[in-house]
């Protein structure tokens, strides 16, 4: 059993819950998420890494240190590497080196 210092396995469980938790908030009650569409786009690393910036720059000025604003940039971090596994991957097939 791995003995976390910094309490890593609570907080990535706090990220889950935040996560799930868009699923079901007003923004997602529509057929497709706008960040969806921008994602299809081809603006989803932006749009990612912007918010990124957005919310470590909002963090301690709107409603305080909030945690929060520490969980949407979590989750945006990890949508961009859901980006960058996907152009990996497809550059891989695109060079001939498919590894999956």
């Amino acid at each position: 059993m791995i003995m976390y210092k910094f309490n890593e396995d609570k907080n990535l469980k706090l990220l889950e819950k935040h996560i799930k938790s868009t699923y079901s908030s007003h923004y997602s009650k529509n057929k497709f998420q706008a960040t969806e569409i921008i994602f299809d786009a081809g603006h989803g690393e932006g749009f990612c890494i912007g918010n990124i910036i957005k919310y470590a720059l909002r963090y301690g000025k709107k409603g305080g240190r909030n945690k929060a604003d520490l969980m949407k940039i979590a989750h945006y971090v990890v949508m961009a590497m859901h980006l960058h596994d996907e152009n990996t991957t497809v550059k891989q097939k695109d060079d001939g080196n498919d590894m999956s």
